[in-house]
């Protein structure tokens, strides 16, 4: 049976930096999570942050792959430097999605982690860039498929496909 990584936001847990929960209601996730399929993880708090902490954004809109390169950082509004709390969460999600055989995952979308077609513009303006945050491009980069919450129908699909059922 193929896993699936998936925020722990989107699955009701109160991980967000405002100590919120971003819960998706989703019958295909309902049954992914009674099938046993979830593997439920957030590289903010695997990576050190705490619940809550100050909001963070990629500076300059310069992107994740910029930060995983060493040419940009996480910034929080007051200018603190948290990036290598979001390399190591990043790169734990990568290491928690192999060690579980996840091919795939359902990130929330926006997030400076999770984040897949947009990411905030790192000035904290509600202003987003597109491209994805570090987690996502960690995971893309190792092969893992990423799909946001708004893609719930194509990421059941795509575990079909995985699965050799189409």
């Amino acid at each position: 049976m193929q896993r699936v990584l998936v925020s722990a936001c989107l699955m009701g847990k109160r991980v967000r930096f405002d100590g919120r929960a971003k819960t998706v209601e989703d019958s295909i996730v309902e049954r992914w999570r009674s099938e046993g399929r979830l593997v439920v993880f957030c590289p903010e708090v695997a990576g050190g942050l705490p619940v809550p902490r100050p909001p963070a954004e990629i500076e300059s809109a310069k992107g994740a792959g910029a930060v995983l390169r060493g040419d940009a950082r996480m910034r929080t509004p007051q200018g603190a430097d948290v990036t290598r709390f979001f390399l190591a969460g990043a790169h734990a999600a990568l290491a928690t999605a192999q060690t579980h055989g996840a091919r795939m995952a359902l990130l929330k979308e926006s997030s400076p982690s999770c984040g897949l077609h947009r990411v905030y513009d790192g000035g904290f303006t509600g202003m987003t860039v597109p491209g994805p945050g570090v987690t996502a491009q960690v995971l893309l980069d190792h092969g893992i498929s990423v799909f946001s919450e708004d893609e719930i129908e194509a990421a059941a699909a795509h575990l079909d496909e995985l699965e050799g059922a189409r």
